[in-house]
């Protein structure tokens, strides 16, 4: 028998063909013979024993099904039979989406994908249920996060926040009987890389052509990615030009950063992550590149974008509550918000490009701004930490009387944050606490 839409010859095993299992599953079913040539013709099996105890098992383990595997024996040889059903249910190995077509396998990727997991489950991908991860396996401080924004971006009151954190998550609708959508694991869960490679974000100094002078991979849920990342740029990747009008300390960057806030904030809520590929930010000289993959609705161009246009996300479950934390617009103005901004600052507006899936946004440096002799660090500290240990000071030089609660609410970071920062402060000696917590001040030592 010749192989077909539904049958496959194998002549020796290999763990990669879980792949062609994850594809018949995908499919109409099919059956993969391990020890049999392409022509047909049974060459037999080592090691049979074994392979029947471990092939089921890394069926189940790796796709998540349960496949008959049956023993087999022709003209004195062995061989295998793994029988695969049809899955009413999207299967995946590693993240990734195989599909039997004819007799070839296929990656399922781009609007294939969607479409595929749109017919099996009536879901799009960051709604579909996941197993395994509750709401108690939630970040706290990802949760933080998003409450504090929400209500300083005045788009949730915070007396509606007050509820627990299973109601908050039916509330953003990241519930389906009762099991977490995918959306609420990328967005709180500290470990999104349990169900989906590539939830994070890269960024490299770059020189001339190749020349990486340093990077940073910033990790964790999407809120507490974006509450990291803008900070992180400014602050180790950036230098500000510094001049006085009228005695007043002016700082000016040479890339905007409202912009570059609405730019990566644009691409964490609507990046295709069933991709496993990574947000990319790539920072030179003159230019920045923020690219992500990204599937446009149908029928959309570099044209539709830069133009007004109406919402269409590709994760309307992630960008809804993008969209209540304040980070993103529900009306389609993000571009228009992000061209304002580069007029402000008096460079051209935004260049956007598509390429297959990619997606990249490039900003021109104001070059009145550039610092040519700006050099990677010759290590590389906690940017993060020192950055706010110098903000913590500096609202205490203002009013040594601030709390804990008061200073997190003023830098508009998390409590569990500043509590990090003043402890780091204490234990370097630059200050001490004087008094009880509700009438004592902070001693500014150096």
């Amino acid at each position: 028998m010749a192989e077909s839409q539904n049958i496959e010859y194998k002549e020796s095993w290999r763990d990669e063909y879980l792949k062609w299992a994850c594809g018949f599953a995908n499919a109409g079913g099919g059956k993969i013979y391990i020890g049999i040539d392409d022509a047909g013709k049974v060459v037999g099996v080592k090691n049979i024993k074994k392979l029947m105890e471990d092939i089921p098992n890394k069926i189940q383990s790796g796709l998540g099904i349960i496949a008959d595997v049956n023993r087999l024996e022709k003209d004195g040889q062995e061989y295998i039979e793994i029988k695969t059903e049809p899955s009413s249910y999207p299967v995946n190995y590693h993240g990734e989406y195989h599909y039997r077509s004819g007799a070839t396998k296929q990656l399922l990727q781009g609007a294939a994908l969607t479409e595929f997991i749109r017919e099996k489950t009536g879901f799009l991908w960051d709604a579909v249920p996941v197993d395994n991860i509750g709401v108690d396996d939630l970040d706290c401080e990802s949760i933080d996060i998003f409450k504090r924004e929400a209500v300083r971006k005045k788009r949730m009151a915070k007396d509606d926040l007050d509820m627990s954190n299973e109601e908050l998550m039916d509330h953003l609708d990241l519930l389906e009987d009762g099991r977490l959508k995918r959306a609420a694991v990328m967005l709180f869960y500290r470990k999104p890389g349990r169900i989906i490679t590539g939830c994070y974000v890269k960024i490299g100094k770059f020189g001339e052509g190749s020349d990486l002078q340093y990077q940073d991979t910033v990790e964790g849920s999407l809120f507490n990615i974006a509450d990291k990342v803008i900070d992180l740029i400014y602050m180790k990747y950036l230098k500000a030009k510094i001049t006085y009008e009228h005695d007043v300390r002016v700082e000016t960057y040479p890339f905007p950063r409202e912009g570059v806030r609405e730019a990566i904030y644009n691409a964490l809520g609507h990046n295709n992550y069933a991709a496993s590929i990574p947000i990319q930010i790539r920072i030179e000289e003159d230019v920045m590149y923020i690219s992500n993959n990204c599937i446009l609705p149908k029928n959309w161009t570099v044209d539709t974008l830069m133009k007004p246009h109406k919402s269409e996300p590709f994760n309307p479950s992630i960008a809804h509550v993008f969209y209540r934390a304040g980070y993103i617009e529900a009306w389609g103005r993000g571009i228009q918000k992000i061209c304002e901004s580069c007029r402000e600052l008096g460079i051209p507006d935004p260049e956007y490009t598509v390429l297959g899936d990619d997606i990249t946004v490039k900003f021109v440096a104001l070059q009145s701004a550039k610092i040519s002799d700006f050099r990677a660090p010759k290590h590389q500290p906690d940017v993060l930490g020192e950055v706010l240990e110098e903000r913590v000071l500096n609202e205490l030089r203002g009013n040594a009387g601030l709390n804990q609660k008061d200073l997190a609410e003023r830098l508009h970071t998390s409590l569990s944050s500043v509590q990090r920062a003043t402890s780091r402060l204490k234990e370097s000696g630059r200050i001490q606490r004087v008094g009880g917590k509700r009438y004592g001040y902070w001693e500014i030592r150096r």
